[in-house]
């Protein structure tokens, strides 16, 4: 028996080939949350169980309050389970990114939603539902009454986030998790964040949670959890905030502190290419920073600025060198086929991308999610509502909007800069020629495709 149960309903799909599969931190921090206000809490984590097993699962726990954790491409499994779950007497409450910017898609299966930052949100609705109290004096929820959608007021994000416990890390499946980071990578990883919030805003991102409100935790209070997530047997963390190396002097704190406690492990981090310099990465790598991503997302300036990324080509290849000077591995992100984009831009991006000095390269579609400028600018053009979390690696790539290239074509682009890429990497004889050969045969055809 439980009071409460959060449920991240990812189910892992065969072949999954994503770095980044890690604990539902969310869930975590309102677990912990509500477990120091003395709330009995269990987490049913999906990642390694097939839909059927969770329903099971919960079922058998009997209890009352249900949150379901809603993020892109988790739509359809979170309606599924809200359907599987509703009972006459029990509460449930859908949360997450998905549901903080379109409430509207939930509240036909769920009896509450969580707009933004949960864990004192769901405190409270507890205490409204144990108490048989309304819910409309609490701020950031939304519920259908008499067929009619209520909305409360924004909840403020949290002030002090040094004030919030650790998440719950002892409800995850950590052993799993291990086995199966070091199966793959051959060392075990997990996620924290250090931020919440990003003052950034690029056209294609979505700031459902914390917003353009940035806040940092203190640089004891971060590493204070590096410790205690070491003590779980972790040889790695991801440090998975928007923008960890927003502020040089947070990260040198940081990196300091780390290299005081003479804490022995890797990390990685996501980073923008303008705030990013020799001095950053020195201290970085001495603190034990294996890998560092950059969102660069084009090769070409002009769509840069349609992205609204602030950033140039020649900035970003800066930080990538930079990072390469003191030793760090170094991946890039890229999204083909923006809106605006032509033949010529996305040849541009292709060959940009394979020539920098990186480590790993991925690139996607643009994926239109509610709240964002990509989603106002394609919104009436939509040719499917959700993305499918659960495909495969080819299929997970879907073209969710009206455009001038086809999902054929722009699959054809993936294909061909991930085959320049893995060519670049192998070393046999005259790969210059087989590369410029594949380049210049596969622009043309390109160009040829519609």
């Amino acid at each position: 028996m439980c009071d409460v149960a959060l449920i991240y309903p990812y189910f892992m799909p065969k072949g999954n080939k994503s770095l980044f599969r890690f604990p539902p931190l969310g869930l975590g921090y309102i677990a912990s949350y509500l477990m120091q206000h003395g709330i009995n809490v269990k987490i049913i984590d999906g990642t390694f169980q097939t839909e059927n097993e969770v329903i099971k699962k919960v079922r058998l726990m009997k209890t009352q309050i249900i949150g379901i954790q809603c993020i892109l491409g988790t739509e359809k499994a979170s309606l599924r389970l809200a359907k599987a779950l509703k009972l006459d007497n029990n509460l449930i409450i859908a949360g997450g990114p998905q549901a903080s910017v379109v409430p509207s898609m939930f509240l036909d299966n769920f009896d509450l939603v969580v707009i933004g930052e949960g864990e004192q949100t769901m405190l409270e609705i507890i205490k409204a539902f144990n108490q048989k109290e309304s819910y409309h004096s609490i701020p950031g929820v939304a519920f259908k009454e008499n067929d009619q959608a209520i909305y409360t007021s924004s909840r403020k994000a949290i002030a002090n986030l040094d004030s919030m416990p650790f998440p719950a890390r002892s409800l995850y499946p950590n052993e799993i998790y291990k086995s199966m980071s070091k199966m793959k990578y051959g060392y075990s990883i997990t996620s924290m964040i250090a931020t919440r919030g990003c003052p950034f805003s690029c056209d294609y991102c979505s700031r459902a949670i914390a917003g353009n409100e940035y806040q940092e935790r203190s640089t004891n209070n971060v590493v204070d959890e590096i410790e205690q997530i070491l003590g779980y047997g972790y040889d790695r963390i991801w440090i998975a905030d928007d923008v960890f190396t927003l502020r040089k002097d947070y990260v040198i704190g940081i990196c300091n502190e780390i290299i005081k406690r003479s804490l022995n492990f890797s990390w990685e981090c996501l980073s923008r290419v303008d705030n990013f310099d020799l001095d950053m990465a020195e201290i970085m790598k001495k603190a034990g920073c294996a890998r560092i991503f950059f969102g660069i997302e084009s090769g070409n300036d002009e769509v840069l600025q349609i992205m609204k990324k602030h950033i140039t080509i020649k900035e970003a290849t800066k930080s990538i060198i930079t990072a390469k000077k003191v030793g760090l591995r170094v991946g890039a992100f890229f999204i083909i086929g923006y809106p605006g984009e032509n033949d010529d831009t996305i040849l541009q991006t292709i060959k940009y991308s394979n020539s920098l000095p990186i480590d790993y390269l991925s690139y996607t579609f643009p994926y239109p999610m509610p709240g964002t400028g990509l989603y106002e600018k394609v919104k009436d053009r939509l040719l499917v509502r959700y993305w499918n979390a659960d495909a495969n690696e080819i299929a997970k790539h879907k073209l969710m909007f009206k455009t001038d290239f086809s999902e054929s074509k722009l699959k054809f682009a993936l294909f061909k800069g991930l085959t320049q890429f893995k060519m670049r990497k192998r070393d046999f004889k005259h790969i210059c020629l087989s590369y410029k050969i594949f380049e210049r045969a596969t622009d043309i055809a390109f160009r040829i495709m519609r």
